[in-house]
């Protein structure tokens, strides 16, 4: 039995790829704050909607998909009445798998986890950490669970931080530069719908050139970069403005500000 504790949009998007990766309904159970956000959920998926501390009592793996400053709170609720047994999945942002396992039963292994919002089109990415006490079978477990809605790496936690700060955050980035590129094709004349189509598929082709071509992204830009030629006149901009240091140092910014955040 898995039991996703507050199934807002980020646990609904797990629980819809976890369903049609195909286990049955009866194999979930999920939790809302409200009653009827509680009935959507039962309507749309046909899961059973029960309190957290009857979830947390009766699942083999218990994902807590609230957000960071509602931990705790959920936690003092439920933490008392998880059984040994059973495989904790947080997927807040800057909480330690140290932070909860400090308010779960002795030995609860816990898998630290950061997805981001593709995972609504299975095109996410997600990074798991153990805590000190999940074994390989717990981060298998964490894998097959989460790669029905995109990829899953593993990685140390020291570095789970970093990783909210560059894949967490990363979709808003690029929204960010497509709704630039949007306005630039506008100040040059064309239709807003034109230029946001050509924008899109320019994002959606480079994307898949990257991921499928083994490029580094260097070689794959200096191939359209011709010597004398438009591009070359736009990085150079680029560069004049210091996108590239900005860029740096804004995924630092989103790194400190989560620490900040997980300290409360």
């Amino acid at each position: 039995m898995i039991a996703i504790l507050g199934a807002g949009k980020m646990g609904e998007a797990l629980l819809s790829g976890v369903l049609r990766a195909g286990r049955g309904p009866g194999e979930l159970r999920a939790t809302a704050r409200r009653a009827e956000r509680a009935a959507l959920l039962r309507e749309r998926y046909g899961v059973e909607t029960v309190s957290n501390r009857e979830a947390a009592t009766t699942a083999d793996v218990l994902v807590l998909a609230v957000k960071p400053q509602d931990m705790a709170a959920l936690l003092d609720e439920v933490g008392s009445h998880v059984p040994a047994g059973t495989l904790v999945i947080s997927m807040a942002a800057g909480i330690t798998t140290g932070y909860v396992e400090e308010r779960l039963g002795e030995g609860v292994p816990v898998v630290r986890v950061m997805s981001n919002t593709p995972v609504h089109v299975d095109e996410a990415m997600s990074v798991i950490s153990p805590g000190s006490h999940a074994g390989e079978d717990h981060l298998k477990l964490a894998e097959e669970l989460l790669s029905p809605v995109g990829k899953v790496l593993r990685i140390p936690e020291s570095l789970q931080d970093g990783a909210t700060a560059l894949s967490g955050s990363g979709p808003a980035y690029f929204y960010y530069l497509v709704e630039a590129m949007v306005d630039a094709g506008i100040l040059l004349g064309m239709p807003r719908a034109a230029a946001l189509e050509m924008v899109i598929q320019s994002a959606v082709g480079a994307a898949i050139m990257l991921r499928d071509s083994g490029e580094h992204p260097v070689l794959l830009r200096e191939a359209v970069t011709s010597p004398g030629g438009t591009t070359i006149a736009a990085i150079r901009e680029l560069e004049r403005h210091g996108v590239r240091s900005a860029v740096l140092e804004a995924i630092e910014a989103a790194r400190n500000r989560g620490r900040e955040l997980a300290a409360g």
